[in-house]
């Protein structure tokens, strides 16, 4: 496969495009609160003098975006870890395929776990549906962020997806740069993480080599994340309350409130395990099955190593046993952290119009559920991040 026009308005920034998006950025109206928010000792007008001499992605990811994750974390995170690095220690490309829990940090703290150690950063998915306004453009464009588009008809989603799959392989196997993709459209809302099949079937469309060929080109590699505090709990509890009586209809610049909350919000502690890549022989067992039933196998596989990499946290048992009226896991947290959550979910349920039981056991299911998903657990000592 080589590059071709039909990539162009998707593809992130090359470096020749850089300077343009940074003199963009500089003038947005957004610029001072980002450099406030990122940079709180500098004044604006001088930073804007040294960020215009940013020229490369590189630079940028290395002088703003690390920066970013360590403000985000310094103030909204006790402790970030992660496991399973060593899995990239050759800098292998590969399909990274995760659970989705944050709009943005989730590939954005993948990123940085990449740059502490000195690998290479990867492609991120960037829905059409995100893409405004400029200013987010530019900066996801900056940060390797390629666009997904979103919504159509069958024939335009087909039309979509075939483009996506062709671009994804291009970029993992003639750039040689690892791509990430979330495992289904969208954030998880009920703490269930479920790999879409139709995702796996989108990577497999851009080849017209054997399922086991097909998919072995692309190496994919499972990732595992996993928060305390579950971002936006509050607005994914209201979303699915609401969805289970009507039609949920997102309102304008939604998306762009719940990415803010996401950043903004305390998220305790957060763990991320890169998991043992798909093998050539898993991938040849599951060849062995018919061709509707291979990738729901190729599924399985991926979720047993998302599960097994999931870190549970007290917030995730505390829930457990309130749901269940319980006290199962007791060991796993104290009193005083229990009645601390407790206050938690109460004071957050109460801004929320609804039945109040109803509401509560939403809220508990989005920490609950992953106790009961988990099946496996990937053991090994975990890293401390600081960058």
């Amino acid at each position: 496969m080589t590059f071709n026009s039909d990539f162009e308005d998707m593809r992130p920034y090359n470096n020749s495009e850089v300077a343009a998006a940074v003199e963009r950025i500089s003038e947005d109206i957004y610029f001072p609160e980002i450099v406030k928010f990122i940079f709180p000792e500098k004044n604006v007008n001088e930073y804007a003098k040294e960020f215009k001499k940013i020229k490369t992605v590189e630079q940028f990811q290395s002088t703003v975006m690390v920066a970013a994750l360590n403000k985000i974390h310094a103030e909204t995170v006790n402790e970030f870890t992660y496991n399973g690095i060593e899995r990239f220690a050759n800098d292998l490309p590969c399909m990274q395929i995760s659970n989705h829990r944050d709009i943005v940090l989730d590939a954005a703290q993948l990123q940085f776990i990449l740059y502490c150690n000195d690998l290479n950063t990867s492609e991120i998915t960037f829905g059409s549906n995100l893409m405004n306004p400029q200013i987010v453009v530019d900066i996801g464009k900056i940060n390797r962020m390629f666009k997904i588009v979103r919504g159509g008809t069958a024939r335009e989603l087909f039309a979509n997806s075939l483009k996506v799959s062709e671009y994804m392989r291009f970029t993992i196997t003639e750039k040689m740069q690892s791509t990430w993709i979330a495992q289904r459209n969208g954030r998880t809302k009920d703490g269930i993480d479920k790999t879409e099949i139709g995702v796996l079937k989108m990577f497999a469309m851009s080849s017209k080599k054997n399922f086991v060929e097909n998919l072995n080109d692309l190496n994919i590699t499972p990732i595992a994340l996993s928060y305390e505090y579950e971002p936006c709990d509050f607005l994914k509890a209201r979303e699915i309350y609401i969805s289970r009586r009507q039609t949920y209809k997102k309102q304008p610049k939604e998306d762009l409130m719940s990415i803010l909350y996401g950043i903004k919000q305390y998220k305790g502690n957060v763990h991320y395990t890169i998991c043992e890549p798909i093998s050539r022989s898993e991938l040849e067992r599951c060849a062995t099955h018919s061709p509707s039933e291979r990738f729901k196998q190729l599924a399985t596989l991926i979720d047993k190593r998302i599960y097994g990499g999931y870190k549970l946290f007290k917030t995730n048992y505390i829930a457990h046993d309130l749901r269940t009226c319980k006290s199962v896991f007791s060991d796993k947290y104290s009193p005083k952290e229990k009645e601390e959550f407790e206050d938690y979910m109460n004071t957050g349920l109460s801004k929320i119009e609804g039945d109040s039981e109803e509401l509560r056991q939403i809220f508990l299911g989005i920490y609950a559920n992953p106790v009961d998903a988990k099946k496996t657990f990937v053991s090994g000592q975990w890293s401390v991040v600081s960058c």
